[in-house]
């Protein structure tokens, strides 16, 4: 979370309490704080579609509190009558009468004449790994290492499934928001995401890489894509400041076993 941001919500918050603004103002300045929460308040982006959904949700839980009574309902009303019938309000009448229908048809023009760009056809889809990374101030070749908990599903079956079984944990309560819950990168978050998430039940995905590589995009994300093949605008978080390393690893064991996949091996890299 965004605390600098969240804390400015809370401090301007309180001062409107303070100040004892209005009904109308308060429920104004609600949708106002919340907005502001979803949008900026995250270090990880939450998607417009998201985003509408739960400012529906609380557009209509504040239209609910104001309507709530007819105390609520007068003190709501009261300010919009003022301003539909005291001539003293006329020129903000107008303003707001045309402001309104103009912004709508701002927004329209917006969209509409969005300059085209040409595809990028040079991006890379799984650009290259690096040889070497650091992971919580620990160093981990990536040409020379594997999943350390692979092994286990011959040396000891009872292990291996309890890394399984957090790996599974992890997946659910982090990652199938986005890569779905089927691993078919159909998540609820997918319509807000630009581009959309992989597909690692797709053949030509995770059984094409390394596990190692898989390690390091959870680990690093959407930031730490290399310039190769860009521009890049994944939103996938660097899930190294959330996640230990085994975590990690039992994340991406977890994958492959759901897909029945196995990792690309050792040997066809250096082949190359």
């Amino acid at each position: 979370m965004n605390f600098l941001v969240l804390g400015g919500i809370v401090a301007v918050m309180i001062v409107l309490r303070v100040l004892r603004i209005g009904l109308l103002a308060w429920a104004i300045a609600w949708l106002a704080a919340f907005y502001t929460a979803l949008r900026f308040g995250f270090i990880v982006p939450i998607p417009v579609s998201v985003i509408t959904i739960y400012m529906g949700v609380a557009l209509l839980a504040v239209t609910a509190y104001v309507t709530s009574s007819r105390e609520r309902r007068e003190e709501v009303s009261r300010p919009l009558l003022r301003l539909m019938t005291e001539p003293r309000f006329m020129p903000l009448l107008v303003a707001v009468t045309l402001l309104i229908p103009a912004a709508a048809a701002a927004a329209v023009y917006a969209r509409m004449t969005a300059p085209l760009q040409a595809p990028f056809f040079s991006r890379t889809v799984h650009p290259a790994s690096p040889s070497l990374i650091t992971v919580h101030e620990k160093s981990i070749d990536l040409d020379g290492t594997r999943n350390p908990y692979a092994a286990l599903q011959e040396s000891d079956p009872d292990g291996y499934r309890t890394h399984l079984a957090n790996g599974r944990r992890v997946y659910y309560q982090n990652c199938f928001f986005c890569h779905g819950d089927d691993m078919g990168g159909n998540g609820m978050f997918i319509h807000g995401l630009n581009p959309i998430p992989t597909n690692f039940t797709d053949p030509g995905t995770i059984p094409m890489l390394r596990d190692t590589f898989l390690f390091w995009r959870i680990s690093k994300g959407g930031p730490g894509l290399p310039d190769e093949g860009g521009p890049w605008d994944s939103a996938m978080p660097v899930w190294e400041k959330f996640l230990t390393e085994d975590e990690m690893w039992d994340a991406v064991l977890f994958v492959y076993d759901f897909t029945g996949y196995k990792p690309r091996a050792k040997e066809e890299v250096h082949g190359q």
